[in-house]
């Protein structure tokens, strides 16, 4: 069991912008979601653990190693998907394997034959091992993705918005790999899409401005509102007015016509009906965006 441990970590670029605000955060194996609008700060958490970029103040260690002191040591249990996974047009996925897994320092050309086999399988690419990876749709690049990130035993994986642009199918087919993946190490999945969090983690924690502003289980945090989520079909000519009234999670047009969904601690009455709460509502509810209008 491997324990990642994030403690008061900030960043500030050039420009500004603070990315990254006292983030603390402890991790075990198993699949961890953060999940955050673009901007929240999510790439640099995440470009930070991967030690691609450094931090301002803080510490971050997995078990025994300093990860901002001592990046060659993680890079060694490290497996890594950034949210653009470049890939050598010209060459198979079997090739592009042998060769990452050359550059991983896996010498050994029997080891490393029957390793890459193994990652083929585990990602059901095999069959497909000597076609060019150029030819691949988004799911196939991105199991590709997942299947270099495996290479060397890592204790922890980061995947940085891995679904988005996939179809449903693949979606799934992802969906399930990486379920599969995350039994034995930590793996942080990173993304905008709830669905992604709602599938797959039974921790999860949501990013926004730079900051942690939400940290548990997608289930405690759906039950915390629970009774206090209420919709309502209104006019687009309407929407200031309820907005001023109410406090508005989130909207989104169904037929033409915005429906809204408002958090109350009790009935608003005036027509709305009460509804079952989801991750959707605990996450717009938690990045504050009462007053963003369709």
């Amino acid at each position: 069991m491997s324990t990642l441990k994030i403690n008061n970590l900030s960043k500030t670029y050039a420009n500004g912008v603070k990315a990254l605000v006292d983030v603390n955060l402890e991790l075990e194996n198993g699949m961890f979601g953060l999940l955050g609008p673009n901007g929240a700060g999510k790439s640099s958490l995440m470009r930070t653990l991967a030690t691609l970029q450094e931090a301002d103040s803080g510490t971050a260690t997995l078990d025994d190693i300093d990860i901002l002191n001592n990046p060659a040591e993680l890079r060694k249990v490290l497996g890594y998907l950034p949210q653009e996974f470049g890939v050598y047009p010209r060459i198979t996925a079997e090739q592009l394997l042998t060769h990452l897994a050359i550059l991983k320092g896996i010498t050994n050309t029997s080891e490393r034959k029957e390793l890459v086999k193994y990652l083929l399988d585990k990602v059901n690419l095999y069959d497909k091992r000597n076609k060019s990876v150029k030819g691949f749709s988004g799911g196939m690049k991105q199991r590709v993705g997942i299947a270099q990130a495996l290479i060397g035993n890592p204790k922890l994986i980061i995947v940085d918005e891995p679904t988005a642009g996939l179809d449903p199918g693949e979606r799934n087919r992802f969906y399930n790999l990486l379920a599969d993946v995350g039994k034995d190490v930590i793996v942080i999945l990173s993304t905008h899409i709830v669905d992604d969090v709602t599938e797959l983690c039974t921790k999860m924690a949501i990013m926004n401005l730079g900051e942690i502003v939400y940290q548990g289980s997608p289930q405690a945090a759906i039950e915390e509102l629970n009774s206090k989520v209420f919709q309502k079909i209104v006019g687009r000519d309407e929407l200031q007015n309820y907005a001023n009234e109410y406090k508005i999670i989130s909207n989104k047009m169904v037929g033409g016509k915005p429906i809204i969904h408002v958090f109350s601690d009790e009935h608003p009455q005036n027509g709305f009906e009460q509804v079952t709460p989801n991750l959707e509502d605990v996450f717009f509810s938690k990045i504050n965006t009462s007053n963003v209008l369709v």
